[in-house]
């Protein structure tokens, strides 16, 4: 599956870059729901100011690996929710680097 964007983890918990398709380039932070009640995400994703959706930890059935999986809508993104796992990038060395893999289930 393709990279749909980029991010740094920081020191905080949250993390810090791009989202970049072919119609749309964001600075994106996923940020830590410290308020989290019942089924609320996890983290929440930020834009320019603006919710763009949210992320759930999850653990990998064959790893038994956390990851976050995130869903995000906004008009720009046009008439569907975009789906994407946040694993770490292929070929990185710094383990502070994730993609944002699209998932389209």
């Amino acid at each position: 599956m393709p990279a749909i964007g980029y991010v740094q983890r920081l020191e905080n918990g949250s993390f810090k870059g791009v989202l970049k398709t072919l119609a749309v380039r964001a600075e994106i932070e996923i940020i830590p729901n410290r308020g989290k009640v019942g089924d609320q995400p996890d983290y929440r994703i930020l834009t320019g100011g603006s919710e763009l959706g949210g992320g759930w930890i999850r653990t990998g059935e064959v790893s038994g690996r956390e990851y976050i999986r995130v869903a995000m809508a906004a008009p720009e993104l046009g008439a569907r929710t975009i789906y994407a796992n946040l694993g770490r990038a292929a070929g990185q060395d710094d383990e502070d680097s994730y993609a944002l893999i699209w998932n389209p289930d």
